[in-house]
């Protein structure tokens, strides 16, 4: 296993034990949520990233490590609504939860581990304000998608920018760290 897949598999067993702990507390009230309010809610964490980067001061006693895991967090529920829609009522239990999470995160890594390997890991030499500034791009284009019903004429579909958004975090969450080594 690469330095890369121990350090996302790390971040993602502390994502996925807030989203375990949030389940306990409040269940799966989050399958009503249609996908352009996970969108918002993304975009808002994302707009926050950005505003304590460029901002001196801030307000609110919560840093861009807790926004990237709520990123990574709600777009893992974005793939899971898209697979299962959305319904009126919560019907998830904990277990279920758990599964389709690991199920997409599964999917996430190993997207990263094939991009990694194409493109060299140059996200190490980028800036953590390049990647927020990516996350609210991808958001942008899936404002348009979800505008457009859905469809597209070329361009990768939602589920593909939300993957692509959740590995953003990760690597943003790895560089905030500071290390280059295996956690």
């Amino acid at each position: 296993m690469t330095t890369t897949e121990k350090q996302f598999d790390f971040i993602i067993k502390n994502c996925l034990d807030i989203f375990s702990k949030k389940m306990k507390d409040y269940g799966s009230a989050w399958r009503i949520l249609r996908l352009p309010s996970l969108t918002d809610q993304i975009f808002i964490k994302a707009q926050r990233i950005r505003s304590l980067q460029t901002k001196k001061t801030k307000k609110i006693d919560e840093g861009q490590s807790s926004e990237f895991i709520g990123i990574i967090n709600y777009s893992i529920i974005s793939l899971i609504q898209i697979e299962l829609g959305v319904v009126d009522e919560p019907d998830i239990n904990f277990d279920d939860a758990i599964k389709y999470y690991n199920k997409h995160i599964k999917s996430v890594k190993n997207l990263m581990i094939n991009k990694n390997h194409d493109y060299g890991e140059a996200w190490r030499d980028m800036r953590i304000s390049s990647l927020t500034d990516l996350i609210l791009q991808k958001l942008l284009r899936v404002k348009q998608i979800e505008d457009n019903h859905g469809e597209t004429l070329i361009s990768e579909g939602i589920d593909a920018n939300y993957q692509d958004i959740i590995n953003y975090s990760v690597f943003a969450l790895i560089l905030i760290d500071g290390s280059n080594e295996a956690i």
